[in-house]
């Protein structure tokens, strides 16, 4: 069982660290297709990074637990607008328009704007989730709460782009799994 939510728990952020090696890092005429058709495909993926901390606090009922919980909802909304402004909408517009117009800059923008409280609540989220479960499980969760939140500080400015980004991603997955294996079963 704890092999299995081990690998549940990595899945997200070995799937990104992946998509990441596709990312373009610019958005232009040629990279357009590819940037917003990534995007489209990650929309799904993207919130799992919320919901693996979700996963990992299940049984929790501490006040640690729910600011985790929170910050990770938060995280999923605010990082979603990035994907659907600067990634898909911001690579559609300048896929058919053929160019940029001045109406990307905008999404980019306002997306990346979003995307600020997204990674900086799922930062706030993977610290409490670590205070959380190192309570709950001593020592054994220490190693995988430090990865994880180590992790969670490049992708404040990564994303997934490689290398950082997409290292940045393993490391969310080898945290999470770590994490997973470490949990205590309940007496």
């Amino acid at each position: 069982m704890r092999w299995s939510t081990a690998a549940l728990a990595a899945t997200p952020g070995i799937v990104l660290a992946i998509a990441g090696l596709f990312h373009p890092t610019d958005l232009t005429v040629a990279t357009a297709p590819t940037w917003w058709q990534l995007h489209i495909w990650l929309l799904p993926v993207f919130p799992l990074l919320g919901g693996v901390i979700v996963l990992l606090l299940r049984g929790e009922r501490g006040w640690v637990s729910w600011i985790a919980r929170i910050a990770a909802y938060v995280y999923a909304v605010f990082y979603t607008g990035l994907d659907v402004l600067a990634g898909i909408g911001a690579g559609y517009v300048t896929d058919r328009a053929g160019g940029p117009v001045p109406a990307v800059r905008d999404l980019l923008n306002m997306g990346n704007d979003l995307a600020t409280y997204g990674v900086h609540a799922f930062l706030v989220a993977a610290i409490a989730t670590g205070i959380a479960l190192v309570r709950r499980d001593g020592r054994a969760a220490v190693p995988g709460a430090v990865v994880f939140v180590a992790a969670a500080v490049p992708f404040l400015q990564a994303h997934i782009y490689w290398p950082v980004g997409g290292l940045s991603m393993l490391g969310l997955a080898i945290g999470a799994g770590a994490l997973a294996l470490a949990r205590r079963e309940p007496a």
